[in-house]
């Protein structure tokens, strides 16, 4: 439930790391029922809502431009994909690999589940 929460806010303006998201993730964790008013919440739910935001506009302009996209997800609000496919996507990228941005992140897993044919 916690973690379903955390792709329901409004994009941030400064990019996270894969290790940064996974360490407030697991500091949330380790919170239990505690976590529920911790402000890392917000931040980690801003911060998913805005990669998939980004992901799905750059996916539908390249569509309207006549591209090829970068990968082929079935249509907005479709897609079998919830927080612990996510966070077992992140959680699976090797630790010296975790610097990248959560964007680079997503998107990989994005172009992996659903390439184009």
């Amino acid at each position: 439930m916690l973690i379903a929460a955390l792709l329901a806010l409004p994009a941030t303006a400064q990019a996270m790391t894969v290790a940064q998201f996974l360490a407030k993730v697991n500091g949330l964790k380790a919170k239990g029922i505690f976590a529920m008013g911790s402000p890392d919440i917000k931040l980690l739910t801003n911060e998913m809502k805005g990669v998939a935001a980004d992901y799905r506009a750059e996916i539908e302009s390249a569509r309207a431009a006549g591209r090829v996209p970068h990968s082929c997800p079935p249509a907005k609000g479709q897609a079998k994909l919830g927080s612990k496919d996510i966070l077992a996507e992140f959680e699976a990228i090797p630790l010296p690999q975790r610097g990248m941005s959560t964007k680079t992140a997503f998107y990989a897993m994005m172009k992996k589940r659903y390439p184009c044919r």
